[in-house]
């Protein structure tokens, strides 16, 4: 070597430069690749996906390849550096050569190729698998001897090298990704997307239809009257009890009415055969559990119940799809009857209104984790019945309680009042 032309050596040295690049951008890279989409591009049978996710089946072999050619060729630099530093400058060449070399490397064989990996993962780790793979094969007694050594070691410390890093995407995480891509889904479907992630978080006795505003037909009534009921309901299934929704008989569909309702009226003994047998639920169910239980059951609507059968209203299908596509209305503050907009920009709002339905018509965020309905969420707040006009903040939210009836708060004036925070 040291008789060997300059140019020679300057040639060789660019390559070796060019190939410390070449391993330093791979192994950026392919540590860089987005794990969920090399498994979706390996899936839709993309050649390089496939060979980069062969190399990450094993990261330890994978690492030890690039980092023994990374070194070789660097050391191999240094020594041409240092032959070229002493036929051009003698002993004081070995110094500015190493400096230079240095500087040289740094620039552009580690940070500028590792920056573009980093930047575009796909375009660098794919093409280079091309010479990976059987750089690999050729290297293998090299890599499974520093393979050896190093997970040993790895074992000593508590590692286990062959483990997969590869873990499932918790609710969270996932809500995060669908947040970070919205400029990729329509809003619609991001909302539908967040909306499922959040069944979990959401229970049956969010979303019932609350037993006191349950229509059904009470079999105590006259005949006349349940024919009236029948023929202006707006429902497809309506609830049929015995003086009190607690004695519920069963669910009857109106398609079934021909069978029972003719030009002499109501057959109330062939009614009775046509109704379903009730299908109950506890009201801790989270709404992705009944979704799968209606599915399951072929049924669409399910009476709620607490821990002593007691029933506290009715879940239907559409009120869970509502949950996810959502209300079938453009204004969700004209859909909920129990929200006023003021001139003032405050709102009156009924005190058995569910807070859920408030957040999600006025866009606020008052506590759900508690009490459903706005009333439980005062009387829990004050923690006493309160007298008329009394005034209450929860969070950024100041409520004016404006009516009450037996101990119930049936009307409030809310509006937003953020908190100053001291200067």
């Amino acid at each position: 070597m040291n008789e060997a032309p300059l140019g020679l050596l300057f040639s060789i040295l660019g390559v070796l430069i060019l190939l410390s690049a070449f391993f330093s951008s791979s192994e950026t890279g392919m540590m860089a690749l987005d794990r969920y989409r090399l498994k979706h591009l390996k899936e839709q049978d993309h050649r390089g996906a496939r060979r980069a996710s062969r190399l990450l089946e094993r990261p330890d072999r994978l690492i030890g390849l690039i980092l023994i050619g990374n070194n070789l060729v660097n050391n191999l630099a240094a020594a041409i550096v240092t032959v070229v530093g002493l036929r051009l400058m003698g002993d004081t060449g070995i110094l500015a050569g190493s400096i230079i070399l240095t500087l040289v490397v740094l620039v552009f064989a580690e940070v500028t190729p590792k920056t573009i990996a980093a930047l575009h993962p796909e375009r660098i780790a794919f093409p280079a698998s091309w010479i990976l793979i059987p750089l690999l094969k050729l290297l293998y007694p090299v890599v499974w001897l520093v393979n050896l050594v190093t997970n040993s070691l790895l074992h000593l410390l508590g590692y286990d090298p062959r483990s997969s890093n590869e873990s499932g995407l918790t609710s969270d995480e996932l809500r995060t990704i669908v947040n970070d891509t919205s400029h990729m889904i329509p809003d619609t479907h991001q909302g539908m997307l967040l909306n499922i992630l959040e069944l979990e978080k959401v229970t049956v006795d969010d979303i019932m239809v609350p037993r006191g505003e349950v229509f059904g037909l009470d079999l105590d009534d006259p005949d006349e009257v349940l024919l009236e009921q029948i023929q202006s309901t707006e429902y497809t299934r309506l609830p049929v009890f015995e003086d009190d929704v607690n004695n519920i008989s069963g669910i009857l569909h109106m398609r079934r009415t021909s069978r029972f309702i003719d030009e002499n009226g109501l057959h109330r003994e062939q009614m009775l055969k046509e109704i379903e047998k009730p299908y109950f639920v506890p009201e801790s169910t989270p709404l992705h559990t009944q979704l799968l239980n209606f599915q399951r059951q072929k049924l669409r609507i399910a009476v709620v119940v607490d821990e002593y059968g007691e029933v506290m209203g009715l879940v239907t299908l559409e009120d869970i799809l509502e949950e996810i596509v959502g209300e079938f209305t453009s204004n969700l503050a004209e859909a909920i009857e129990d929200v006023f907009p003021q001139q003032d920009g405050s709102y009156i709002i009924n005190g058995s209104a569910n807070v859920r339905e408030i957040n999600k018509s006025l866009g606020w965020s008052l506590p759900t984790d508690g009490p459903k309905t706005l009333n439980g969420l005062l009387l829990e707040t004050l923690e006493s019945f309160p007298d008329a006009s009394a005034g209450v903040r929860i969070e950024d939210y100041c409520m004016d309680i404006l009516e009450l009836q037996d101990n119930v708060i049936t009307s409030v004036r809310a509006q937003i009042q953020p908190t100053r925070e001291p200067r």
